[in-house]
This record gives structure tokens, C-alpha cells and sequence, in this order.
């Protein structure tokens, strides 16, 4: 019995090893699979089958010393191997299996972290120009972050078959036009440099603040998004990369207070400011200072201004709200958006009381944006709550719950609205 129940353990232990190792290095793998196989499918057909050789060999044979390499050279062959059984009905395969055995394009240090990392070139691969931008965004997040077909419809407010639809036309228009696995050449970086910088703004506005689900913050995709970031700033280093940058980390140094010990939403004015990573703070407020000196920032550097000011209150009493209304100011001007409008609406309100907030949000309201927004909602039923007036707080309370689609900010709303109810 003793010896069954080590098996067991071992075994299980082993499994656990290989599903951490899969979501530490799957993107990688797959990253450079694909451009040693020049086929997206391709390589997600091979990262599978090395994946499912390493559970088959590593119980017996052991983790080997370098297991990304070991991935890499196993999905290739795997591939081959696939490419040599369809070969026996399209002869004309027989060339790319033995271009693909000998060798061509040989596996790199997979340990090396160079600017060349394959990861980027997928990035840049994935928002060719050519390419829509919802394609862009939804391939990128897909192949590049692991997001499921669902958490990208999510994202983009839209169904999970229109999104596979997305991706499967972005795949095909990168075969069929011949789109290089490449990082573009210098004088072509600038204008391919805003879709990927979207991209990875999204991808952590996903990880930092989920657009549904259990848990308020995804800390895998925030750390991708920032790791991309400092790869494109290395390559490229343009105030806009350097701005959002900034904007992720001190949203990232936030993180552990955004919620409590139960999973329970906590609200930037009650965080325990004490606990914020003062390392990455001050390194995004080196960032952002630099990228405003520079005269050439953009919508992300502003951003990263006003998530500075946050950063430098001693107490939430302590925040200079007029500046953030300034900069707010400057970011409509240079990015017009209801919801950059909407958060313009809460600073006015924190600084000037609730009701001025209330005039703004319910204009937005009334020309027909975000009705559909629960934060909108949410923060109406906010300002009426401070404002002691009940009928109006519980009615926002049940629409901001009747959008929400995140489980720690709908108990949130909950919890709040019961305290009007229990009243009754």
C-alpha cells in the first residue's frame, strides 16, 4: 500500500510540475514553434503533442535539465513527423519536411532573453498592418497571452463565435499573404508601434481589472503585459512605450490591495497604502516624468500621470484631485471617451462634493453613452448614497448589478445595496 500511494503522489506531483510549467512557458514554446514551422496551427498542434510526450516521458524518464528546450525540439518533431503523414496524399509537403529535418531556422538559446525574443516577433506578427484591428487584438491575446476564445469575447463585448471567427480569418490572412515572422525594421516600427501598444494595454487592463469572473485581478496577465512592455521599450524607446510602461506599473504596485484575504473588492480610497510596492513606483514615476519632459507623450503618459498622483498621496485625504481633474482635462483632449469622461466625473466629485458628479454622469447618461456601463451606474449610486438620497441609491445599485459581470465587484454592489434594503 505504501508503495502505491508514493506512485500516486509522485505521480501527481509530476502532473503538478507540468501544468505549472505549461502556463509559465506554453507562450513561449509556442512563440518559437511557430516560427519554426511558419504555421500557427501547426504549432498549436505540436505544443499540444509535446506537451502530451512530456506527460508520458517525464514520470519514467525525469524533468530534463533544460524542459523548454526539450518542448521545443519534441513539438517540432512532432510536426514533422505530422507533415511526413500528410505528405503520402500532397507530395509537395515532402520539401517542407526536409527543409524542416535538416534544421532550417535551428531552435536559438531557449534560455536567452534577448531583444529578438520570438514572443515580440509574434507581437509585431500578429498587429501587422494588414490585418483589422479587432483581429489584431483578439490574435494577439489568443496566441501571445492564452486568453480563451470566451475571456477575449468578454473583453471586446462580443460572442465567443464571432471572436474564433476573428482569429481563424487573422491566421489565414497571415498565411495566405505571407506576413514575415519578424520584428519590423526600424523606419517601419513607428507606425506598427500603437496597435501593439493597444494590445498590451488591453491585455492588462484584462489581467489588473477582469472583465469577469472569480477574481478581481488576473497577476499572470498583468506580469505579460509589463514583461512586453519592458521588451518593446528596449527595442523601441519612444515616450508613448515608456508612458504606458509607467501607467502598468504603478497600477501594478497596487495589486495585492486590491482586494482582501477573502477575495472581497476593495476600494482605492480604504487600500492600505503601506503595502503598495513602493520599488515599482517610483520607477513609473521615473518613467512617466521622463516620457511628459519629452514633450512627444501621448494618451498612455497622461494616464500614467494621474495613476502617479494616486501614487504619491501619503492618504486618500492627501490626493490632489484638482490635478487629476487637469489631467483628466488633457486626456479628453487628447483621447475623447465616455468612460475617460465618466472618471473625469468622479474626480470632479471628490474634489467638489457628489453633486457636481451627479450633473456630469447624468449628462453622459442622457446624450445615450454608457448605458450599458455598470460603473456609470455604480458610481451614481455612489454619490446618491453620500448624498443620503435612498430611493436613487438603490435604484443605481440594481442596475450597476443588473451589467456587472465580475463576481468580487457584484458582492460588492450587493453588500451595498442590502444596506438600504435592511432598512426597510
Amino acid at each position: 500500500m505504501g508503495n502505491i500511494h508514493q506512485a500516486n503522489s509522485g505521480a501527481a506531483a509530476m502532473q503538478a510540475r507540468i501544468n505549472s510549467l505549461y502556463k509559465a512557458e506554453s507562450r513561449r514554446v509556442l512563440a518559437t514553434l511557430i516560427r519554426l514551422l511558419g504555421d500557427f496551427d501547426l504549432a498549436e498542434e505540436a505544443l499540444q503533442e509535446a506537451f502530451m510526450a512530456a506527460m508520458a516521458q517525464w514520470p519514467q524518464d525525469g524533468v530534463p535539465e533544460n524542459p523548454r528546450a526539450w518542448l521545443v525540439s519534441t513539438g517540432r518533431f512532432k510536426a514533422i513527423d505530422q507533415i511526413r503523414k500528410r505528405a503520402r496524399y500532397d507530395t509537395s509537403l515532402d520539401d517542407i519536411a526536409e527543409q524542416l529535418d535538416a534544421g532550417l531556422g535551428a531552435v536559438d538559446d531557449p534560455e536567452g532573453e534577448s531583444i529578438e525574443d520570438d514572443r515580440l516577433r509574434l507581437v509585431f506578427t500578429c498587429c501587422h498592418p494588414s490585418l483589422s484591428a479587432e483581429a489584431r487584438t483578439a490574435l494577439t491575446l489568443r496566441e501571445v497571452c492564452d486568453l480563451t476564445t470566451e475571456e477575449i469575447a468578454r473583453a471586446f463585448l462580443a460572442t465567443p463565435p464571432t471572436v474564433a471567427q476573428r482569429i481563424v480569418r487573422a491566421k489565414a490572412k497571415i498565411r495566405d499573404a505571407a506576413i514575415p515572422y519578424e520584428v519590423p525594421a526600424p523606419a517601419q516600427l513607428p507606425e506598427r508601434l500603437d496597435s501593439v501598444l493597444q494590445v498590451i494595454y488591453l491585455v492588462f487592463n484584462e489581467g489588473y481589472s477582469a472583465s469577469a469572473g472569480k477574481e478581481v485581478t488576473r497577476l499572470d496577465l498583468c506580469a505579460e503585459a509589463i514583461r512586453l512592455a519592458r521588451l518593446v521599450l528596449e527595442l523601441l524607446p519612444e515616450p508613448e512605450v515608456q508612458g504606458l510602461l509607467a501607467l502598468m506599473l504603478l497600477h501594478d504596485a497596487r495589486k495585492m490591495t486590491r482586494s482582501n484575504a477573502d477575495g472581497e473588492l476593495v476600494l482605492l480610497e480604504d487600500q492600505d497604502r503601506s503595502q503598495w510596492h513602493r520599488e515599482q513606483i517610483d520607477e513609473g514615476d521615473g518613467l512617466v516624468r521622463d516620457a511628459l519632459a519629452s514633450r512627444r507623450f501621448g494618451p498612455y503618459t497622461v494616464q500614467a500621470a494621474i495613476a502617479a498622483v494616486h501614487a504619491g498621496a501619503v492618504t486618500a485625504a492627501d490626493t490632489d484631485w484638482q490635478e487629476i481633474v487637469a489631467l483628466y482635462d488633457l486626456l479628453l483632449r487628447l483621447q475623447p471617451s465616455p468612460v475617460i469622461a465618466l472618471n473625469r466625473a468622479v474626480a470632479v466629485a471628490m474634489g467638489e462634493g457628489p453633486a457636481a458628479g451627479l450633473l456630469l454622469i447624468n449628462a453622459l447618461l442622457d446624450s445615450g453613452q454608457l448605458r450599458e456601463y455598470h460603473l456609470a451606474y455604480a458610481a451614481l449610486a455612489d454619490f446618491h448614497r453620500r448624498l443620503g438620497q435612498r430611493e436613487e441609491a438603490i435604484h443605481n445599485y440594481r442596475e450597476a448589478l443588473r451589467l456587472v459581470r465580475q463576481e468580487p465587484e457584484r458582492r460588492f454592489l450587493e453588500k451595498r445595496l442590502q444596506q438600504f434594503v435592511e432598512t426597510d
